[in-house]
């Protein structure tokens, strides 16, 4: 609580600048007062073809599916996500993670609500937003949920409610970016429960978290969901791994 305190202090007392690029913002037209529009518009988006699975771009659309998700089952039934994780939105969603900016929700939400109008993804047919949880012991280090804060802008957004506590991390697994490929399905198997059968049953989930890179947190927690009879698991990311990074 206090980092998050000084952090936002200093943002209030120095002067105002781009989080990526560090120039000062009353120079520059910006976004909410956070990042300048030229380091805003250099965000690499995810353009359709989308992979009918796991929701990347296509490179070439001879079929639906992505060769890495060929290889693999994954339990949610399909994923979206309106940009890559690279550059500038690398930087923003470490910031926004790692740094204590949680401010930064709002703005990076943009992108999200922005990608769901542009391709009319089916909001209407979705129930209910639960965010990828964390574990305890994550939470009390990170002080709180990235993927809750974006739920809450997205819910508010399409007016859906968020559950909190449908469903709950089991254990404290490593981060997924410190594994190779491989061992990232097995650091997560069996990693979440949902906790609120009766109320999930016949429901379609919209499931968020900031980034997807193989699926396998994503999944498992779909595994679970489905398991408590849910009907539908659609994952929103914020970003997504690039094909190099799954391959």
């Amino acid at each position: 609580m206090l980092r998050r305190f000084f952090n936002a202090l200093a943002d209030i007392v120095y002067p105002k600048t781009c989080l990526v690029c560090k120039r000062q913002l009353k120079t520059v037209t910006c976004i909410d007062n956070l990042v300048c529009t030229q380091c805003w518009g250099k965000i690499k988006r995810n353009p359709p073809p989308f992979c009918h699975c796991c929701g990347r771009h296509l490179e070439k659309p001879i079929k639906n599916i992505c060769p890495a998700c060929v290889r693999k089952q994954l339990h949610f039934d399909r994923a979206f996500s309106p940009c890559v994780y690279e550059g500038v939105l690398k930087e923003l969603i470490h910031a926004f993670k790692y740094q204590g900016k949680d401010y930064l929700g709002h703005t990076l939400t943009r992108l999200m609500t922005e990608f769901i109008e542009e391709y009319n993804l089916p909001m209407d047919l979705l129930d209910l937003v639960i965010p990828i949880p964390l574990h305890k012991t994550r939470l009390r280090e990170r002080e709180f949920n990235q993927a809750q804060i974006l739920s809450n802008h997205i819910a508010r957004k399409f007016n859906k409610n968020v559950s909190y506590d449908s469903l709950r991390r089991l254990r404290l697994t490593k981060t997924q970016t410190e594994l190779e490929i491989g061992e990232r399905l097995l650091n997560v198997k069996d990693s979440f429960t949902a906790t609120k059968n009766e109320t999930l049953k016949g429901k379609n989930i919209l499931l968020v978290d900031d980034v997807l890179t193989t699926g396998a947190t994503c999944s498992e927690a779909a595994y679970a969901l489905k398991d408590a009879g849910v009907n539908i698991v659609f994952v929103l990311a914020l970003a997504i791994g690039s094909q190099t990074t799954v391959l």
